[in-house]
């Protein structure tokens, strides 16, 4: 997992990252987390018609993956080996990344605000450091440990827990499903060494969460609730097909391939950083949409755990550097 191991590509000198290629996943990186943001505002929406988190994830997902099927089958003509031979990575990408993570999330959004719920989500870029240290020997330094802590403390505040305030336990538990999702993906999604094109990737995953959500509705492990009545956003009626289409061809194919396509120039690291905008973009979206807003703590601790994930990406990136310079063969 070259792409995972470091944060960008170098240039012929090996003194830094290549800007054409970093910036063009910049550009990819912004369009993605924008474009997912939209998702939770749109889903509080068909949550309050009687929408249920496993049929909204179920059509998004399934939307999403028709509208990649031709350029998924363009991209695979000729080259179908490379689908067999990655068969595991996809099962897992579609289950946890794409299904796993928007269901966690949208059943999070059934019982908490939009902003608490996807500032827990994005813990995830921490995770992906845990992971890295595990996956590669890196140990963290006293800059990744501060900002952990600083994380976990903002956590606290977004969950309200100094005040007293109650606290949806079953909101909580969901969005930190959702953040394995969210982690996993990041680190599936910069991985080239698998030889997937980032449309194969996000149409496989989104495909093979698109039948893994089905079955579980089939059998009755997932509750399917639908309803065709408007819903509102921003003081406005919309038909019930309105925000599916959104959320499946922007929130999700759109989003997803951008992802994608970010991950495999910006390496995991830097990617999920880049990512957090996603943070931002939600609560917007929520404002713009649900005149929902976060509270005054909240907004501090969702402060707190952005300055704590830029603490722990910086000290991370340290620890990688100082790793690159030690001379071969010195353990």
């Amino acid at each position: 997992m070259s792409a995972v191991t470091h944060d960008t590509p170098l240039d012929a000198r090996g003194s830094g990252p290549v800007p054409s290629r970093v910036s063009a996943g910049l550009a990819f990186a912004v369009v993605s987390a924008v474009s997912f943001g939209m998702a939770g505002g749109l889903a509080r929406g068909l949550i309050e018609t009687g929408w249920s988190p496993g049929a909204m994830t179920l059509v998004r997902v399934a939307l999403a993956a028709t509208v990649l099927t031709p350029f998924g089958v363009r991209e695979l003509w000729g080259r179908w080996s490379l689908l067999r031979g990655n068969l595991a990575l996809l099962g897992g990408y579609g289950f946890v990344a794409v299904a796993g993570a928007q269901f966690c999330y949208f059943s999070a959004v059934q019982h908490m605000q939009v902003g608490p719920a996807i500032l827990i989500e994005f813990t995830a870029p921490a995770a992906v450091v845990v992971f890295l240290w595990l996956r590669h020997g890196q140990r963290p330094g006293a800059m990744t440990l501060a900002g952990a802590g600083l994380a976990a403390f903002g956590l606290v505040l977004v969950l309200d827990l100094l005040s007293g305030a109650d606290l949806s336990v079953r909101g909580a538990l969901w969005a930190l499903g959702a953040m394995v999702g969210c982690a996993t993906y990041f680190i599936i999604s910069a991985d080239e060494d698998n030889g997937l094109p980032p449309i194969v990737l996000a149409w496989g995953g989104l495909l093979v969460g698109a039948v893994a959500l089905a079955a579980l509705g089939l059998v009755g492990l997932l509750p399917m609730h639908a309803s065709t009545d408007a819903t509102s956003y921003a003081g406005a009626d919309v038909a019930w097909w309105v925000p599916l289409l959104v959320m499946g061809m922007v929130s999700a194919a759109l989003a997803y391939v951008a992802g994608i396509a970010a991950g495999r120039r910006l390496g995991s690291r830097l990617a999920s950083f880049v990512a957090l905008l996603e943070v931002v973009a939600s609560v917007g979206w929520a404002w713009l949409l649900l005149d929902e807003l976060p509270g005054t703590v909240q907004l501090l601790g969702g402060l707190l755990i952005l300055a704590g994930v830029i603490a722990v990406k910086a000290g991370e990136r340290s620890v990688v550097v100082r790793a690159s310079m030690r001379p071969s063969g010195v353990a």
